[in-house]
């Protein structure tokens, strides 16, 4: 199954099985991300979304399908995992996130979390209680309004600019005195429209495999040093 993965990185690939990443948000960003961990040979994955599918949802999101409108977007998620590799275990929390529950994302042994929401205030908490427990993380800001992915890039919070949803991670992290390095995607590019949000097939799905990959390797670097 994984014969042309493992032409690159050989018997880590083993490595990769063993390993737990929670994400956080299975929409156009976090669709695509998930979906990559799955091919990417992650067996092991906590998947947290409130949503169902929606046809507003078909022009850019991974999980998106006419079958599918109207089905938590967790049960699909854990359906094309099981399509890609029978083996993958989903543990699914079809809930929104905020202070009364996050607790409840972290009752498990995670190796890595990629935050893929939108929920400025919920994104802190992820932040904040990774940087912690010292668990490993890349945080997805802004991908709506813009038009180019060639933009997009992985970086500290405090080297982001033109970006709504960086702005205000990087002013809690100055208020806060936030010490660590706070890994981030975002896109240099301008926004191309205010007060309302559009969004392409191309851009988030660019950012959450930007996202899926940092994760992928960061296993293997911080593994094999």
């Amino acid at each position: 199954m994984f014969d042309r993965l493992e032409i690159l990185i050989g018997e880590k690939i083993n490595i990769l099985k063993n390993k737990t990443v929670l994400i956080v948000g299975l929409g156009g960003v976090g669709g695509h991300a998930f979906e990559t961990l799955v091919r990417s040979g992650i067996e092991n994955i906590i998947a947290v979304d409130s949503d169902i599918i929606d046809i507003t949802n078909l022009n850019r999101q991974a999980l998106a399908y006419q079958p599918a409108i109207g089905k938590n977007k967790v049960d699909v998620a854990e359906k094309i995992a099981k399509n890609i590799n029978p083996n993958c275990q989903i543990i699914k929390i079809n809930e929104f996130i905020d202070k009364t529950n996050i607790e409840k994302l972290f009752k498990h042994k995670i190796d890595f979390v990629i935050d893929a929401i939108d929920t400025i205030e919920t994104k802190k908490l992820i932040i904040k209680k990774c940087l912690k427990e010292k668990i490993p993380f890349i945080s997805v800001m802004a991908t709506g309004n813009k038009m180019h992915p060639e933009f997009l890039e992985i970086n500290d919070i405090r080297k982001t600019e033109y970006d709504p949803i960086a702005k205000i991670i990087r002013k809690m992290v100055k208020e806060e005195n936030i010490k660590g390095k706070v890994p981030v995607v975002f896109s240099k590019e301008k926004p191309l429209i205010k007060n309302k949000i559009g969004s392409n097939a191309f851009v988030p799905a660019s950012a959450g495999l930007l996202a899926a990959s940092y994760v992928i390797n960061k296993i293997l670097e911080d593994t094999y040093e």
